[in-house]
């Protein structure tokens, strides 16, 4: 084994380890996270960490079969989010009455 390859043993393990305590703390934000709009954005960094995670399984693997399922997951994370803010737009968007004010929930 090269000192290349280890080096990128090392780099890979490395970035492994970072995105195992990202996801634990994610965890945690998505479990005591003090709002609805929290959990939705730790939702979305979930999708992420899932993706980073079959990157590193894809470089340590040298495949590149992942690449197409992490682009996938990449697109229904980014339409769930748009999903999930839309949604709380809606339900936090004050009502109007028909003569112009503010209805107060």
């Amino acid at each position: 084994m090269t000192t290349l390859h280890t080096a990128e043993d090392a780099v890979l393990v490395a970035s492994l380890a970072m995105i195992l305590v990202a996801g634990a703390l994610l965890l945690y934000r998505i479990w005591y996270g003090p709002s609805m709009l929290d959990r939705a954005v730790a939702l979305d960094v979930l999708a992420a960490l899932i993706i980073a995670g079959i990157g590193v399984k894809a470089a340590h693997d040298r495949d590149s079969f992942y690449f197409p399922v992490m682009l996938v997951l990449a697109f229904l994370g980014f339409t769930g989010s748009v999903g999930i803010a839309r949604f709380i737009a809606a339900r936090d968007r004050p009502s109007v009455r028909p003569d112009g004010t503010q209805d107060h929930r």
